[in-house]
């Protein structure tokens, strides 16, 4: 039993407990925190109940199989936060390449923001030529229409 928690133990404390209920055993493995923050997954504990033949034959599995995806499952964590880690430095690093660009180039900011202004002057209409555009489709209408009305 104890040579298959070695390798828990080598990360963190357990607590075993052993109860008798009726005429079996129960033992209960419980892991805890190696560190401040960890994942609670790291935590949850094992229960293993029956006689104590089947606990003397069965338990040495049990525990290694329990050890085995416990550390699967640390190591899983451990990749999965160096990778969220990584992604979150280099965002960090894009943004404040972002804005040290654009602090040390003002005049490209301030050719982008007045070039737009000049444009949008040109592209809007005066308000004599607008009139003048549609006083001709609408005096044709008319001239049409008094057209077809006299013959």
């Amino acid at each position: 039993m104890f040579v298959e928690l070695m390798p828990l133990l080598k990360e963190r404390t357990l607590f075993i407990t052993v109860a008798r209920i009726d005429e079996k055993l129960k033992v209960n493995v419980i892991p805890t925190k190696a560190k401040e923050g960890e994942d609670e997954a790291l935590t949850t504990p094992l229960s293993y109940t029956g006689s104590p033949e089947e606990l003397a034959a069965e338990l040495g599995k049990h525990l290694s199989s329990y050890v085995d995806s416990h550390i699967a499952l640390s190591s899983t964590l451990a990749e999965a936060k160096a990778e969220m880690d990584a992604a979150a430095k280099l965002a960090r690093q894009r943004v404040k390449a972002t804005q040290q660009a654009t602090k040390t180039d003002p005049a490209t900011k301030n050719e982008q923001t007045t070039a737009p202004a000049p444009a949008a002057a040109e592209t809007t209409p005066s308000l004599f030529g607008a009139q003048a555009q549609t006083a001709e489709p609408v005096g044709q209408a008319v001239g049409e229409e008094g057209g077809k009305a006299t013959s």
